[in-house]
């Protein structure tokens, strides 16, 4: 979330490049200033009552020594009244701070000034477009019939065993699955990035601190009775390991990378299209996460979109690379660039990975911080991550841009891990 004082310090900035998200903050802002001046206005109360009774307490004891009993009851009779006030002035302070944290908690990321202006998708900026997209012929199947011709997903198993979402990956299926986690996790560990094996489940406080909660509580499944929520993407586990951490600045950059499946329940999504891959509750995502410093968090992003563009180029995927408008801007993200690959035979782009920088906004809900050699007070970091990739969709296009009369043609970087350069 955002700080106190940066919001104080620049309201008018904050303003304006909400604005950018289609967020008018004014009430929020307003609100959220009074709460608190209410709160410092007590605390100064606070305090100096408290001083007060600091000094009757002194005071009391040589005034009984003196024998002067009226006045040492008097001065105990104002400590408890004073007590009796802190203590009504404390209830009071409180109410105020949690007013201060519920409003803070609903105000999301500044904008970067990139973040171009728009409402939905159909805004986002095209930045670049990469490969050839094939030409197949009429014949070509989508990924779905393909999956069934060469029984290597089943989706109707999927939903017997647990319901729509959930497929089932079978011999060459699974095997490609396999293929690309390994290939993906590999070439992260190539590029400097340390692989994390986290827990499939996290909670409450891991949800608060990334920023699924409390504004995507509806999208994760829930376990109530353990108040464990499953993992939507393993960034959440793998950028809490950092919560309530001061680094050693000469610890910076952090960059850790994790396979793991993932969980959504994709609430509202109904009435999209949600055939075969293209949206499921459960799949598989190999995510890359990093920790800067805020004056090179920008090139880091820059680093990592980079890197995902050489994955899906080394796949052979057609691709383009949007910069993300302030209308589908993340709530944490303060500038988000978004891949999709081209799948021939739907003739659809279909998204693969998001690359995001969320600035410090991540790291003051996890109060993760660094400290700068020579300096007493640490300050706070910034986030970033990525998918590099997400399975479900990679496959999907991958299935059906290498269709073939006699297989499906599997990429050269993939061959030796699948053991075959056709599935048939």
């Amino acid at each position: 979330m955002l700080t106190l004082p940066y919001i104080r310090e620049h309201r008018d900035e904050v303003l304006r490049l909400l604005k950018i998200r289609n967020f008018d903050a004014t009430t929020f802002i307003d609100h959220l200033i009074e709460a608190d001046n209410t709160r410092r206005d007590l605390q100064v109360k606070t305090n100096d009552l408290q001083a007060e009774m600091n000094k009757l307490s002194k005071e009391i004891g040589s005034l009984f020594k003196q024998g002067a009993h009226e006045q040492a009851n008097e001065a105990k009779n104002r400590t408890a009244e004073i007590k009796a006030t802190i203590k009504a002035l404390s209830s009071q302070m409180q109410e105020a701070s949690d007013r201060v944290n519920t409003l803070l908690v609903q105000i999301p990321n500044v904008p970067n000034e990139l973040v171009p202006p728009g409402r939905s998708e159909e805004d986002n900026q095209m930045i670049r477009e990469g490969g050839k997209k094939p030409r197949l012929d009429d014949k070509a199947m989508p990924h779905w019939d393909l999956a069934k011709k060469y029984d290597i997903i089943d989706f109707d198993l999927g939903v017997k065993l647990t319901g729509a979402g959930f497929p089932v990956y079978k011999g060459a299926g699974a095997r490609l699955q396999r293929a690309l986690i390994s290939w993906f996790l590999e070439q992260n560990i190539a590029a400097g990035y340390t692989e994390i094996l986290p827990p499939l489940m996290v909670n409450a406080d891991s949800g608060f601190g990334t920023g699924q909660l409390p504004d995507k509580e509806g999208q994760m499944y829930h376990v109530q009775s353990d108040d464990f929520y499953l993992i939507p993407t393993a960034e959440v586990p793998v950028t809490n390991i950092y919560r309530d951490v001061i680094l050693d600045a000469a610890m910076l950059p952090v960059k850790n990378t994790a396979y793991t499946p993932c969980f959504r329940r994709e609430a509202g999504s109904y009435g999209k299209d949600v055939r075969g891959l293209n949206r499921v509750h459960q799949f598989d995502k190999v995510e890359i996460v990093q920790i800067q410093t805020p004056e090179n968090s920008y090139a880091a992003l820059d680093e990592m979109v980079d890197h995902v563009e050489s994955l899906i180029r080394q796949l052979e995927l057609p691709y383009r690379i949007v910069r993300l408008c302030g209308g589908d801007l993340g709530f944490t993200s303060a500038l988000t660039y978004d891949f999709e690959v081209y799948a021939a035979a739907q003739d659809k782009w279909l998204e693969v990975s998001s690359v995001s920088n969320f600035e410090s906004y991540q790291a003051n809900r996890l109060k993760l911080r660094y400290k700068k050699e020579g300096e007493k007070k640490p300050v706070l970091a910034h986030t970033l991550n990525g998918s590099a990739l997400a399975l479900p969709r990679i496959v999907a296009a991958l299935l059906e841009n290498n269709q073939a009369e006699n297989g499906i043609r599997v990429p050269g970087v993939l061959q030796q891990l699948m053991g075959t350069d056709l599935i048939r």
